[in-house]
């Protein structure tokens, strides 16, 4: 064998680079700007929180068992903050298995939080924080809890696990299954002058 053919054979293979990613553009382009302006360390902290807390609609049930506990008189409309969001996550994901929109997934998007599922459309935490807010604000008798619908929406963004339109479209379900379980409920019980507690 002769010196040039083993010189050829011995030349390793050169690699392709690798194509750079294409510059986000849209509603991934929106969620790279939220996060550059946002997602600092103590904000991506409690975003995670926000993020545990609402899984599975957990939080919401637990907060609405403990209402119900505390509150006599508005046990039932207590409760029905748990019902709703219950209600509301198995709405977001049956559309979800409907939809099968894949999560953000761009090198300019950071992904703070794990996620027990790939599917994104919409929110399951938008969806079921909206229901349950909505519902508070019945049985508190004030509009305060619906600050944290805005709040939940935007921490999953922070956390990199939603587009914009996830969060969008789970306020519009929830809000639509908390109108849903008002209706089906009907009025709370007439508060007599016998009733006792807070």
């Amino acid at each position: 064998m002769s010196e040039e053919s083993q010189s050829e054979e011995s030349q390793p293979e050169v690699s392709q680079p690798e194509r750079p990613a294409p510059p986000p553009t849209g509603e991934v382009a929106l969620l790279a700007n939220v996060q550059s302006a946002l997602a600092t360390a103590p904000v991506i902290s409690v975003a995670r929180t926000m993020s545990h807390f609402g899984e599975h609609a957990a939080g919401w049930v637990a907060l609405s068992g403990v209402g119900a506990l505390l509150s006599r008189r508005r046990r039932r409309e207590w409760l029905l903050v748990g019902v709703g969001a219950v209600a509301a996550h198995a709405a977001a994901i049956a559309i979800k298995l409907v939809v099968r929109r894949a999560r953000p997934n761009h090198p300019a998007v950071a992904v703070n939080v794990s996620t027990p599922s790939a599917l994104s459309f919409p929110s399951a935490h938008a969806t079921s924080t909206t229901a349950a807010a909505m519902l508070l604000c019945r049985a508190t008798r004030s509009p305060l809890p619906l600050v944290v619908v805005p709040l939940m929406a935007l921490s999953r963004l922070v956390l990199g696990v939603h587009y914009p339109s996830d969060v969008v479209a789970g306020a519009l379900v929830g809000a639509a299954v908390a109108e849903t379980v008002t209706r089906v409920a009907g009025p709370g019980r007439r508060q007599s002058s016998g009733d006792v507690g807070p």
